[in-house]
């Protein structure tokens, strides 16, 4: 934020680039920083503070709070310090190292607060992303870039938000879903394992057939996070060392799909 945001000019994504909306506005009506980022941003998430603790979990919320505070608190002592004058080198950068946080910090159970408590709300009680609310919000904020610094500072902000949300997804595998087929000769004691491990169904082919050893099998079908791959290569490797995987990256599943939580 104050090595490549604020000096650039750019608007970081969600929330906090929302903290950015309003300090500036406030400054630019005013003439005076009443409210800098850093007490901005922790106002705009006490409200989801408290969303997360009813819909999300205690320990998700603690977590988070620390990180909205700490985040803060830096971005308030942190002198703003230009690395470089290029609005696109800060956007670039900028959106890379934010999305770096925030997918680590999602990939850890916490969030960064704002946008991604609401997403991750929903997505447990829907199955769903409310993409639609990113968008919103994120619009608001490249529009007012336009507006405030010049249009060019738009597409500046629109970059930095992009390259964000890329890096973040690839850092945060969590909500990408594989597809899994189990060819076994243990299908009951595979399936009572994998349904102690996973909150999620098992669909079984009885009397399929081995083309080369024509040897009687069962096949399973499920579909889990990428989150949860490695522990599923655990419950395979310890209880059918022997079954035949076969994983498909990315599927798009319609219905209900209960993910785990920690």
């Amino acid at each position: 934020m104050n090595f490549f945001y604020q000096p650039g000019h750019v608007y970081a994504s969600g929330a906090t680039g929302l903290a950015q909306v309003i300090s500036e506005l406030i400054i630019r009506i005013t003439g005076h920083d009443f409210l800098p980022i850093s007490v901005t941003l922790v106002l705009i998430n006490l409200p989801l503070f408290v969303l997360a603790w009813r819909g999300i979990g205690k320990q998700f919320t603690i977590y988070t709070l620390i990180t909205v505070v700490m985040s803060s608190v830096f971005i308030h002592f942190i002198p703003v310090t230009p690395l470089t004058t290029d609005p696109l080198i800060n956007a670039v950068f900028g959106g890379a190292i934010m999305g770096f946080g925030v997918g680590n910090a999602m990939k850890s159970g916490i969030s960064s607060g704002g946008t991604d408590i609401v997403s991750l709300y929903m997505r447990k009680k829907t199955g769903r992303n409310v993409g639609t609310l990113s968008f919103v919000v994120n619009g608001l904020i490249i529009f007012t870039a336009g507006v405030l610094f010049g249009w060019e500072y738009m597409f500046y902000s629109f970059i930095a938000i992009f390259v964000n949300s890329r890096v973040q997804d690839a850092v945060f595998t969590r909500q990408k879903r594989l597809q899994v087929m189990i060819v076994t000769e243990n299908p009951d004691l595979l399936i009572q394992k994998l349904f102690d491990k996973f909150n999620h169904g098992v669909t079984i082919l009885n009397n399929s057939e081995g083309g080369y050893t024509h040897q009687k099998r069962t096949v399973l079908f499920s579909v889990i996070t990428m989150y949860e791959y490695q522990d599923f290569k655990h419950v395979i490797a310890k209880y059918d060392p022997h079954a035949f995987v076969s994983i498909s990256e990315n599927v798009r599943v319609l219905g209900k799909f209960e993910e785990v939580d920690d």
